[in-house]
């Protein structure tokens, strides 16, 4: 069977990405619109919806990838790896700010962390023999975890969980479960998972705490947080992170449902009958989370299993809306630039992650006040967006639109030149 790429999804693809990078991006962080922050605890707002698209899209991705389900040893590593080399470059990110390099400071140390940046993402996306890419992602992963628990003060406190780490494991687990399981098992799994995690996030009492709950530092995801990644979770937390261990498990069924979603796809059978499969079981989903959120809140940092539900719901609405005018209708017109950075997430991610904190480490003196200091972030915002606005959530908008305007014409280069960078 012939490999297939949908447009459809490579601009919900882009859509996701583009989205990302807007609400991660913002000109100011203090004037941020409400839809473009995560809800408080329960609830879901836009922002809310960017990692388990990711999650989902990942999941379609999959079959369409391995249409003929062929395993091996050779498929088992190649999966390994690629779960390995998503895993590190996501823990890069929260190492980044903490190298240290011989005392060095300012912009020479700013030199130092690209230079370590570059050799760690040619290293993890560059094109390397697979026994190669092998022993570059357990040296790095080793190296990690080495500085994390080797009592240097810089890396005492660095962050271990995060988005692209949770993605890795998912991808490493729903591949398998594709390649290796009848779809009645990936079924079970996926049913086994959401009401386990309901069950024991409901029902299990909390060490410390008393009686299960899901408040804020003090249910039991946030207790196995405190224990095994203790002193390793998000900043600004003290006892949980919002991509912890016990959180991960739900956020599998994300990818279980992309990979339904992504078989769909593969039937044979005409594009009309596949919108309207993937239609049904869209809503579906949405009102069997709409209706689970009663007694088990929609919410992103437990990653409850309603959320599961809303989510891959929605997902599953967009992607089949998009396929239904872009791959039936066969109207693409206006897609383009979607399409473009659907592509291309994985350096839209990378170097989105990274370039913020570099521009922070660029510090002069203040032109409005030459007593003070400034980083170049703060002076680019400050002095050639805010003055055009007077709302100061619009200005902090178009601080975020701005860099997706830059961040457009790089990638229509890369899309121009056919360059794609994959782990």
């Amino acid at each position: 069977m012939v490999k297939e790429r949908l447009i459809s999804l490579d601009v919900f693809r882009g859509l996701t990405i583009l989205l990302m990078t807007i609400v991660n991006n913002p000109g100011d962080w203090g004037h941020v619109y409400p839809p473009l922050l995560h809800a408080e605890w329960n609830g879901c707002t836009p922002t809310d919806l960017v990692f388990p698209f990711f999650v989902f899209i990942m999941g379609v991705a999959i079959p369409l990838a391995m249409p003929d389900k062929f395993y091996d040893d050779t498929t088992f590593n190649k999966i390994l790896i690629r779960s390995l080399r998503m895993f590190c470059l996501g823990i890069f990110f929260n190492f980044f700010g903490k190298i240290q390099l011989f005392g060095l400071d300012g912009i020479p140390l700013l030199i130092g962390r690209l230079a370590i940046t570059i050799a760690v993402g040619y290293a993890l996306m560059g094109s390397f023999s697979s026994k190669v890419k092998n022993i570059l992602a357990f040296s790095i992963l080793f190296i990690y975890l080495f500085l994390a628990y080797s009592g240097i003060e810089a890396y005492q406190d660095v962050r271990l969980p995060g988005v692209l780490q949770r993605i890795a494991i998912v991808y490493f687990v729903v591949s398998l479960l594709y390649l290796k399981t009848t779809q009645k098992t990936q079924i079970i799994t996926g049913l086994v998972l959401l009401f386990g995690y309901w069950a024991a996030m409901t029902l299990i009492p909390v060490p410390g705490f008393g009686e299960a709950n899901l408040d804020k530092g003090t249910n039991l995801a946030a207790w196995i947080d405190s224990i095994l990644l203790k002193g390793h979770m998000y900043q600004g937390t003290v006892t949980w992170d919002p991509e912890g261990i016990l959180s991960t498990i739900p956020s599998i069924v994300n990818g279980i449902i992309g990979l339904f979603i992504g078989k769909i796809l593969l039937l044979n059978i005409s594009k009309i009958q596949k919108a309207q499969k993937m239609g049904m079981l869209g809503t579906s989903l949405l009102f069997f989370g709409l209706l689970w959120d009663v007694v088990f809140p929609i919410n992103k940092s437990l990653w409850t299993s309603s959320y599961v539900l809303y989510t891959t719901g929605l997902a599953t609405v967009f992607l089949t809306t998009l396929y239904l005018v872009i791959d039936i209708a066969d109207y693409k017109k206006g897609f383009k630039p979607f399409l473009i950075w659907g592509v291309n997430p994985m350096i839209v991610f990378f170097s989105s992650q990274i370039i913020p904190q570099a521009l922070v480490m660029i510090q002069f003196k203040n032109p409005h006040n030459p007593e003070t200091q400034i980083n170049l972030l703060d002076f680019l915002y400050r002095f050639w967006i805010a003055p055009f606005f007077s709302n100061p959530m619009t200005a902090s908008l178009a601080g975020a639109l701005v860099y997706v305007c830059i961040w457009t014409f790089i990638l229509w280069i890369f899309y121009r030149n056919k360059l794609i960078f994959k782990v």
